[in-house]
């Protein structure tokens, strides 16, 4: 096993483009899904999905490919993303769906360019996969789950990575060299469809996931540090094995190959099956206690966390038989046009396993199968490792400057969660309380464009000690796979408690609080239609303890979900519920409430006006508090920062 040849700057190149792909496709299907979710229902932007199918465009080409063209697709990439992240929703859907269709459409041409090259082997490939996805991951670690290029001077980031990546691509092009060999296709036609649906299937597990490790996290609750730790470790065991003098990798046989990713497969389903609850039908099985975390729900994860490489082994391979094969263009073109249906299909299960209940017919089927959407990809990698020949595994060894710069990286990564990670301090004595509740509609405004610092300035103006937020359920592709509860407490200094997992697909509601949590714990109510829960905790305040709840209740607010909630606060005391209760004042589900619980609003505000002469008779956010509570004031801020308004209410004794 020889070491490779391949120039630094042709690695960097790649792992440019490879980062700005994830982030391209991120924000691609997140602002798709931003025009979905204002209209709850499937909108004519979605037509834009058909820029995955530019591969098909290779159907067209008869011989060979002029040399320009992959130049032009690859700069079609660096700057799209330069110049995407700088717009608003639409234009990022534009623009980075753009992006997504040339980097689709280069990715096979370049594999082709690398079968004409005299020695070709496809390593730098995988080498740029394994730096973009140490980027993407470090980018998200700095920012506290949010990718810090897509917002403020992060922005600059990416116009020097596209410059570093287009000097890179200048040096490539004086450098290179090819053969005038075409394409081999007999009898590989099968086998190149096999190799590209697999390739697709990697860049799906690493999009949906592992490029954004805080995904994971909320996947289990598990500790985020300890999550990208292990990442991090995993990523530097894998570039050891590709520098090794030892050379392990070459003890790869097809068999060991398999078994690694079907033990990787497994780990990773059953980590999700830990946590994927199957909702009863019987209302009467209701209120649903979150099923404990044990020791045991642990272990899939770690193996998961350190066996993930192996989708960069797979991809590895994958190329190199690719491009030892050296199908034609027009084969590489379907094959990969396979794989884009194969990434889109896969895209729209995750989606559907949290709005089932919007998507008619075909919806409801992915309720509660979320370890579905990650079993099929994992199913499809491991089967195409069937077609890898044993000469694919012999590869050339990698620099020694690999690990020293994955390495370097993955202590800046590690450096940058435990930096930006909150830190609360210590409260001062007070008599009161303020408490907040707001729904910040996935970090969008009102108008649908990305909010996170316009709302995290409206938490600031209110300056609430508790905190309770509605439908922040993002850390999944729809929602950009960014962390916003973990960003908005990182940034006030906030305990936080994310409530429920991604897992079952629920509406996310999350408590933020100035004071340690205690005895945080979920429960799910009975839904016909989108599953929902609700937070029950306890803060304890000058010596007083309050016993919390936040929730966010289905469509219309069903009366089964707040009688399930009210059969939780009955025996309570100083009990302050609040949240999105979907149901007005007028209504029976409100009447109930107000039976054991006060509304803070009219006991500051008896004849439902405040002091600046606003009412809300329509009003859906609520806080509810014990009887007798002391409320000192009750304030509606409404604003454009997202299309509910955000309620504060001061509570003393």
């Amino acid at each position: 096993m020889s070491e490779s040849k391949r120039p630094v700057f042709e690695i960097a190149l790649y792992g440019v483009l490879f980062l700005f792909f994830f982030q391209l496709v991120t924000d691609f299907v997140a602002a798709i899904y931003a025009f979905g979710l204002l209209a709850t229902s499937l909108t004519a932007e979605i037509v834009s999905v058909v820029l995955f199918f530019t591969p098909l465009l290779l159907l067209l080409v008869r011989k060979r490919l002029p040399d320009w063209v992959a130049t032009v697709l690859m700069m079609a990439v660096l700057l799209s993303r330069a110049v995407e992240a700088m717009l608003d929703v639409r234009g990022q859907m534009l623009v980075s769906g753009v992006g997504v269709g040339c980097f689709l459409l280069a990715l096979p041409a370049l594999l082709w360019k690398h079968g004409q090259e005299e020695g070709g082997d496809g390593m730098s490939l995988g080498l740029g996969l394994l730096m973009g996805l140490a980027l993407s991951i470090l980018f998200r670690a700095l920012d506290s789950g949010v990718d810090l290029t897509n917002y403020g001077w992060g922005r600059a980031v990416n116009w020097a990575l596209a410059a570093v990546a287009a000097a890179a691509l200048r040096r490539r092009e004086a450098t290179e060299e090819t053969q005038s060999a075409t394409g081999n296709t007999r009898g590989a036609t099968a086998k190149t469809l096999g190799l590209c649906l697999g390739m697709t299937a990697v860049l799906v597990l690493l999009y949906f996931a592992f490029a954004s490790p805080n995904v994971i996290a909320r996947w289990t609750g598990a500790d985020y540090r300890l999550v990208v730790a292990l990442v991090v470790l995993a990523l530097g065991a894998f570039a050891w094995l590709l520098t090794s003098p030892r050379q392990p990798l070459a003890r790869l046989t097809p068999a060991l190959l398999v078994a690694w990713n079907a033990l990787f497969v497994l780990a990773m389903t059953l980590t999700i099956l830990a946590h994927q609850i199957r909702f009863p039908a019987d209302a009467s099985a209701y209120p649903l206690a979150e099923p404990p975390v044990t020791s045991l729900h642990r272990i899939p994860l770690v193996l998961m966390l350190l066996l993930f490489p192996v989708l960069l082994v797979d991809f590895l391979f994958i190329t190199r038989m690719l491009v030892a094969m050296r199908p034609s263009l027009r084969l590489l073109g379907g094959g990969f046009a396979l794989g884009a249906l194969f990434f889109l299909l896969s895209v729209f299960a995750q989606v559907f396993t949290t709005v089932y209940d919007y998507i008619p017919v075909v919806g409801p089927f992915f309720r509660d199968r979320f370890w579905l959407v990650f079993l099929v990809p994992g199913v499809v990698v491991t089967l195409s490792m069937l077609l890898v020949r044993r000469q694919a595994l012999a590869l050339p060894k990698a620099g020694r400057a690999l690990v020293d710069v994955v390495s370097l990286l993955g202590v800046v990564t590690v450096a940058g969660v435990l930096l930006t990670a909150a830190r609360p301090p210590a409260p001062p004595a007070q008599t009161s309380l303020r408490v907040l509740t707001y729904n910040i509609q996935q970090g969008y405004s009102e108008d649908g464009q990305e909010s996170l610092e316009g709302q995290l300035r409206v938490m600031r103006q209110l300056d609430a000690d508790l905190i309770g937020l509605q439908e922040s359920d993002t850390n999944r592709i729809a929602g950009g796979n960014i962390d916003l509860v973990r960003y908005f407490a990182d940034r006030l200094d906030m305990y936080s408690y994310y409530g429920p997992k991604t897992v079952p697909g629920t509406f996310g509601i999350a408590l933020l609080s100035r004071y340690p949590i205690e005895n945080a714990r979920t429960f799910y109510m009975f839904s016909e239609g989108e599953q929902t829960a609700t937070i029950v905790a306890q803060v304890t305040v000058a010596g007083r303890t309050f016993n919390v709840f936040v929730t966010h209740l289905g469509n219309d607010g069903p009366l089964v979900q707040q009688e399930a909630i009210l059969r939780e606060v009955r025996g309570l005391e100083n009990v302050i519920a609040m949240g999105d209760f979907n149901f007005r004042p007028d209504t029976e589900q409100y009447q109930r409430t107000v039976a054991v619980l006060d509304d803070a609003w009219l006991r500051r505000w008896p004849d439902g006006m405040d002091d600046e002469g606003q009412s809300f008779p329509r009003r859906i956010d609520h806080v509810f508090v014990s009887p007798g509570m002391v409320v000192r004031d009750a304030r509606y801020w409404t604003g454009p920062e997202s299309d509910h308004p955000a309620l504060v209410v001061e509570v003393g004794w």
